[in-house]
């Protein structure tokens, strides 16, 4: 008894070990990056008082210059270069030589730079926290699935070794959205460096300001641990620059549009390099029964919600069954109702905001086509005090219902706080309507009993599932985040989306070199002897007949010519 005692004991105190260090951070480089607006350049006016107005249609902005304003209040802040074509081949041969040296670094000095230094920029769930996940699961798990892989050799190559080897790829180029503007340049910056890639991320023009403040921390990063300061670069402009960077990286991530995609697509058919696309989401949220209303329905709130705070593809399809209908619209509407909308003074209201110049013109424009088809708005939320210093460049969240998929609402990726809610009586008929979509980013579904929603989810045509909860399988970076159709290809996140930024390199050599080496057998070393196909077909059998005993007898037919080859030889030298 007392020798178990002591092993619970040991035990116990190898545990508390593990979570003390587990608490104490690693002793890493702290930076200090400069947090004051982008400096100026000597021609940009000091006064950035003025509300800016946008150029609307087709006249929108283009040029040398991406014009930058504050979308709460739409205050002019100044520009940044739109880079020509020119501009970013001299952009990525700068990276493609500071990476040449970066592929020769250790896992430790990577691991160094992930390390480095913390931002106070936010403390948002979508953005700091996904981030700072990530980097926790590339030092805990990265190395790992970067490192050659062994595979079997299969019965004729027993005595070779073979394995998978990750190379860096080269320079990836990055073209990213707006809507997670730190976590959209962090997340290939992360995976690309720690696989030895340099990186040159394209940034939407409408998030150019803040992510020139990003990459000052990138640098700084870069700098604290001595590695080269080339190896990432931030670049600004349109569609050209954009292509430019198509043209002239070796894989390109994107994060956008589907119909963007598809010009990514052709433009990188011209060098043919590996594409990787996480475009526009319609993700279906599915309510069954049996689940508790209450606590589903502020789920689905925030789900709705989290569409228009962080202007991110949510949520926008919500299905629920016939039996509990009525009373989870109600929830949902007292929810709705007791929502302020307005824009982030002092972190208080970030519901409805809209970052895009004119969305709020396309979601009046999907809310108008349902009612015109005979869909009904049963609650709206409300707005809070703007403030001198803000505009009214904001949706209210709104909830609706009586919709069906005939409506423009329930098939256009709305990227706004609008909850249309359908009807469903059996999981054929959800699954049916969840499938009845161009995209497969996602989904969610909920059920008191959990099988049951595991078996709706596994039936839904998407990238990922969350089961009993809403978008929890981006938290968990050690999994693949991707989607299907029109929701794009290839994988963020989890050894797959590292791996994407590897060369994958199938490797064979002799096991027991130089004891013994691969020799090709005489019946078929040239010139090739006449029974050569009788001993190919005879070591076909021998190796993979389906058969103990005809194995055996096509073994013995491979020895026999063996022996008469031979033979024939030795009589030939005499």
């Amino acid at each position: 008894m007392a020798f178990w005692w002591s092993l619970l004991v040991l035990a116990l105190a190898f545990a508390i070990g593990k979570f003390l260090l587990w608490l104490i951070p690693p002793k890493v480089p702290s930076i200090d990056v400069d947090a004051s607006d982008v400096l100026d350049d000597g021609n940009q006016a000091q006064e950035n008082s003025f509300i800016y107005v946008p150029p609307r249609g087709a006249a929108q902005q283009s040029g040398t210059k991406v014009q930058c304003y504050e979308p709460a209040t739409m205050k002019y802040l100044g520009y940044v270069p739109a880079l020509t074509a020119d501009e970013v081949r001299e952009q990525v041969e700068k990276v493609r030589k500071a990476q040449k040296m970066w592929a020769k670094t250790s896992f430790k000095q990577r691991r160094q730079f992930l390390h480095t230094g913390k931002t106070m920029v936010d403390a948002s769930l979508g953005e700091i926290m996904t981030t700072c996940e990530k980097i926790h699961w590339l030092l805990s798990e990265g190395e790992k699935w970067l490192k050659p892989e062994y595979r079997s050799s299969g019965r004729s190559m027993l005595h070779k070794s073979a394995r998978v080897e990750f190379h860096p790829l080269g320079v990836i180029g990055a073209i990213v959205s707006w809507n997670y503007p730190f976590h959209n340049i962090f997340n290939p910056m992360l995976a690309a460096l720690f696989s030895g890639n340099g990186i040159v991320i394209k940034i939407s023009e409408n998030a150019s300001w803040s992510g020139c403040f990003y990459f000052r921390i990138i640098q700084s990063a870069l700098a604290a641990i001595g590695a080269p300061e080339d190896l990432v670069e931030v670049i600004t402009g349109f569609g050209e620059t954009g292509e430019a960077l198509v043209s002239s990286a070796d894989k390109v991530i994107f994060v956008g549009s589907p119909g963007v995609g598809k010009m990514i697509m052709r433009g990188a058919s011209e060098t043919l390099i590996p594409v990787t696309l996480e475009l526009g989401g319609k993700d279906a949220f599915i309510v069954c029964e049996d689940v508790d209303v209450d606590h589903v329905a502020q789920i689905a709130v925030r789900a709705v919600l989290q569409s228009s705070g962080q202007n991110c593809a949510g949520a926008e399809r919500f299905y629920v069954h016939r039996s509990i209908y009525s009373s989870f619209v109600s929830k949902v509407t007292q929810i709705i109702k007791s929502v302020t909308a307005g824009p982030p003074l002092a972190g208080r209201y970030d519901m409805g905001a809209l970052c895009m110049h004119e969305h709020s013109e396309k979601l009046e424009g999907l809310v108008h086509d349902a009612i015109d088809k005979g869909a009904e708005i049963v609650a709206r939320g409300s707005f809070g005090p703007i403030g001198g210093d803000a505009v009214d460049q904001y949706y209210p969240p709104t909830v609706i219902v009586n919709v069906n998929h005939s409506m423009r609402l329930m098939q256009e990726e709305a990227f706004g706080p609008i909850m249309p809610i359908m009807k469903f009586s059996s999981d054929e008929e959800v699954v049916k309507l969840a499938n009845d979509s161009r995209y497969g980013l996602g989904c969610a579904v909920f059920s008191g009993n959990q099988s049951h929603a595991r078996e709706i989810a596994s039936q839904i045509h998407c990238g990922f599932a969350a089961v009993n909860d809403f978008a929890a399988t981006y938290m968990c970076q050690s999994l693949p985040f991707g989607g299907v159709k029109h929701s794009g290809f290839g994988r963020f996140g989890g050894a797959e989306g590292l791996r994407a930024c590897c060369l994958v390199k199938a490797v064979v050599e002799d096991r027991w070199w130089p004891y013994i080496k691969t020799v090709i057998p005489k019946p078929i070393q040239y010139p090739v002897a006449e029974n050569a196909f009788e001993f190919q077909e005879s070591l076909v059998e021998a190796l993979y007949g389906l058969s103990i005993w005809d194995r055996l007898k096509a073994l013995v037919s491979v020895l026999k010519v063996l022996t008469e080859q031979n033979s024939t030889n030795s009589s030939k030298l005499k």
